[in-house]
């Protein structure tokens, strides 16, 4: 400790004649709950029920008009490739447009591929053996073509199944996918209720198929989603306020990587270094099942019950014994090496656990700070001093909360990186010992300056003259930057010199953010000349030259935008038997009525109709 302090203060000499770090710091705009970085320069964005449309078209409309597809094949390929529009376009210029097509189950016919006249002959289908009249029959891309009955059963029953997103062809051996302005048409001339679901589950579709959109893990939920344009391995900020790890849906974890943040949250809960000590280093009592740890040579144990049993075998036997032998049991000193691992596991974890919860719990602590510093800022601000400007004290407030989160987090990660339980074949025991000196080392001198900054903020600066504040004010500016530079050096640690040194193993972190953790930016849809919202226009099918018929003879339902009892559904987050995926202990109102999102959709859509 000493040496961390000795290098802290070697420094300070140097942030002092930093005017540039310093300046930067103190016109660090930081929000008032840590969500510090501007909309502007954003990479993540909240996607509400109202922008959720908006979205899902722009990836359409990129898609459309570079491969000239109608929406449905379009949104075909979008969800085959999990909404990346990028890998799409690189499919396309390795593999070719037909093998991009093939794999997603697109086909495309040409217009002479359709019959010019409609027969007047009964139509004879493969699936229920019943003649039936052309005009009852559609034939889908792929050129398969069935009555409209079974057509229906065959949509409604994958709907049901949770496959309503990719409905393929009934036709053996065919992988095509079924037009989704026939699967709406048809299923909602039976079933109206299930034609909405299956158009709500094409809207969630953008969120649940795709690899860079998430919703957010608030409990109750807020119906936000969250999409990052950027590195998935990052922590975001919604707009209910919640901060959470993208990659996870955990609170926000980092430097831990996702893995590790889950045994972490296990271990601690189920107190499985305890249990396993328990399991290892006492026995089980044959009269009151009582634990019982054994202190002695000796294998023949007595319960404070006063029964006495074998501790070799656990059964119970009488007090006469020797040296030798019980009753049949042999005897001799006995030392259980599997107790003394347990043992020391068992320290290990709780040394760690220590500091872990010492640094959370001094979080909390430290938040109860900053009410208390805006009253002491209010009555500097009334004096008349030179200096006006006290933002410095609320920089440095928020530096203490996002360094002191790194410091507790850092703990747990030290548990697992330099433990046997993932790392154990990545690395020799002497090359361990190094990387685990070097880590510490600056996981010390992190501490260090840590404890420095929050008792710098702690002094009561309304009691101080003018000229002490001045000094504080200073304090404060180059311990901020300190610990800054800090995190920074300790995340260029574990990325470069610890994770990055793997060879078997890859474990991601989100970065470190000297503004903090990402506030995502509201999705808005850009309007045109005429104020219409562009991004929300049907987007019909005749766009791009192409249109879905059947044998009738008649064009198919042209592309339409959702209707309003459809996009209310769009922020549930339920999966496809109607099932709520998120328990959500709030109602939303969407017109004159109330929906409770607790409820299945099919129930809760009814409702609405009431």
């Amino acid at each position: 400790m000493p040496d961390s302090c000795e290098y802290s203060s070697s420094g300070e000499s140097d942030y002092d004649s930093d005017r540039d770090s310093i300046g930067a710091f103190e016109n660090d705009d930081v929000e008032a709950d840590c969500g510090a970085s501007s909309s502007a320069r954003s990479s993540t964005q909240v996607i509400t029920k109202e922008s959720l449309l908006a979205a899902q078209r722009e990836d359409l409309h990129r898609v459309m008009d570079l491969l000239q597809l109608p929406e449905q094949h379009a949104r075909t390929l979008l969800i085959c490739h999990r909404w990346d529009v990028d890998k799409i376009f690189a499919i396309l210029v390795e593999r070719g447009r037909d093998r991009l097509f093939s794999d997603a189950g697109v086909t495309l016919l040409d217009s002479r591929d359709f019959p010019s006249s409609v027969s007047s002959s009964p139509f004879s289908c493969n699936i229920c053996f019943e003649d039936v009249a052309p005009v009852n029959t559609t034939k889908m891309d792929c050129g398969h073509c069935y009555c409209n009955d079974c057509w229906t059963e065959h949509f409604i029953v994958k709907i049901n199944d949770g496959q309503s997103r990719r409905v393929r062809c009934m036709a053996p051996k065919c992988n095509a996918i079924c037009d989704e302005a026939v699967v709406r048409k048809l299923v909602n001339t039976k079933d109206p209720d299930m034609a909405d679901r299956f158009e709500r589950f094409l809207l969630e579709s953008y969120i649940e198929d795709n690899n860079k959109v998430n919703w957010c893990p608030s409990v109750p939920h807020c119906g936000n989603a969250i999409r990052v344009d950027g590195d998935v391995y990052c922590e975001v900020e919604c707009a209910c306020g919640l901060q959470f790890c993208f990659g996870c849906l955990s609170e926000a974890h980092s430097p831990c990587s996702c893995q590790m943040w889950r045994l972490w949250e296990k271990k601690c809960r189920d107190e499985s270094e305890t249990v396993n000590w328990i399991t290892a280093n006492t026995k089980s009592c044959p009269k009151c099942f009582k634990h019982v740890e054994k202190n002695g040579g000796c294998n023949l144990v007595t319960c404070i019950c006063g029964q006495a049993f074998c501790w070799l075998c656990g059964a119970a036997t009488g007090y006469e014994h020797t040296w030798s032998s019980i009753a049949g049991h042999s005897c001799g000193r006995y030392k259980d090496q599997k107790a003394e691992r347990a043992k020391r596991e068992l320290h290990r974890y709780m040394h760690y656990h220590k500091f872990y919860k010492s640094h959370t719990d001094s979080c909390k602590e430290e938040s109860k700070l900053k009410s208390s510093i805006q009253e002491k800022i209010s009555i500097l601000e009334s004096r008349e001093w030179s200096m006006k400007d006290y933002s410095w004290v609320m920089n440095g407030l928020y530096r203490l909360f996002r360094s002191r989160r790194v410091l507790s987090y850092s703990y747990p990660f030290a548990f697992y990186m330099f433990g046997d339980e993932i790392f154990k074949d990545e690395m020799t025991k002497e090359e361990r010992e190094i990387k685990q000196n070097l880590f510490e080392d600056q996981q010390q001198q992190l501490e260090c300056n840590v404890e420095r900054l929050s008792k710098s903020l702690m002094v009561a600066l309304d009691e101080l003259s003018e000229e002490e504040v001045l000094a504080t004010r200073m304090n404060i500016i180059n311990l901020s930057v300190l610990v800054d530079r800090l995190c920074h050096k300790m995340y260029e640690c574990i990325e470069n010199d610890l994770l990055g040194s793997l060879l078997n193993a890859t474990h991601n972190i989100a970065p470190y953010k000297s503004k903090g953790i990402e506030r995502a930016s509201e999705l808005t849809a850009w309007w045109d000349s005429e104020h219409t919202l562009r991004s929300m226009e049907p987007i019909a099918d005749g766009r791009c030259g192409h249109a879905t018929r059947n044998t009738s003879g008649g064009d198919s339902e042209p592309g339409r935008a959702l209707p309003p009892r459809a996009m209310a559904a769009g922020s549930s987050c339920t999966d496809e038997s109607g099932r709520s995926t998120r328990r959500r202990t709030r109602t939303e109102a969407f017109g004159d009525g109330l929906i409770d999102l607790n409820l299945p959709p099919d129930m809760a859509e009814k409702g609405m109709e009431i």
